[in-house]
């Protein structure tokens, strides 16, 4: 198999473009680099095709004059995800353009605390070790029924809601040592 230097280059400066772009702070800027990450990707795939050769029908002519319709098809995929991920950042950046009208990603005070935070890198684990030593019991981070995000309601709460859903657990075990058909016949 034999590869032009030339699409391999290109295929290069794209990659290089697109992880350059992404990590810039604008929105737009990202899309861009996300757009060039996306072609190329397809790039890479056409290249990783091989040989052009005959479109591959069954009868068409010889397995080795064919071309290979895997690469093609994950052309095809990466184009319409590369599509949809653009869609969704167009939408991302005109809401952030709506809401600050500007598409920079700033700063916010949890950035700001992690950044400036020195010190002994220990200090980072005390907060997990306070939810530790609470209650073995408790099973969950919402600890409270103010903070929790979901109400399980019951009869005594709606008058319109039932509680007789089933439940799993094993039937009991029958003392008798009769069959089924035996029962119906009594």
């Amino acid at each position: 198999m034999e590869a032009s230097l030339v699409l391999i280059i290109i295929m290069g400066v794209l990659f290089a473009c697109g992880v350059y772009a992404m990590l810039e702070r604008s929105l737009t800027r990202v899309l861009i680099g996300f757009l060039l990450l996306g072609n190329a990707a397809n790039l890479f795939i056409i290249i990783s095709m091989g040989p052009p050769g005959i479109a591959p029908f069954y009868g068409a002519g010889e397995r080795d004059e064919m071309s290979d319709p895997l690469p093609q098809a994950l052309t095809l995929t990466a184009i319409v995800i590369t599509f949809a991920i653009s869609a969704f950042l167009l939408a991302l950046i005109y809401r952030s353009w709506q809401l600050g009208q500007a598409d920079d990603v700033s700063d916010d005070e949890a950035d700001i605390a992690v950044r400036e935070r020195t010190g002994d890198p220990g200090d980072t684990m005390d907060d997990e070790t306070e939810i530790e030593d609470a209650d073995a019991e408790d099973t969950t981070d919402f600890v409270g029924l103010a903070s929790t995000p979901i109400t399980v309601l019951g009869n005594r709460d709606l008058a319109g809601l039932s509680d007789d859903a089933g439940v799993d657990r094993p039937a009991p075990l029958r003392r008798d040592h009769r069959t089924v058909s035996e029962d119906d016949d009594a």
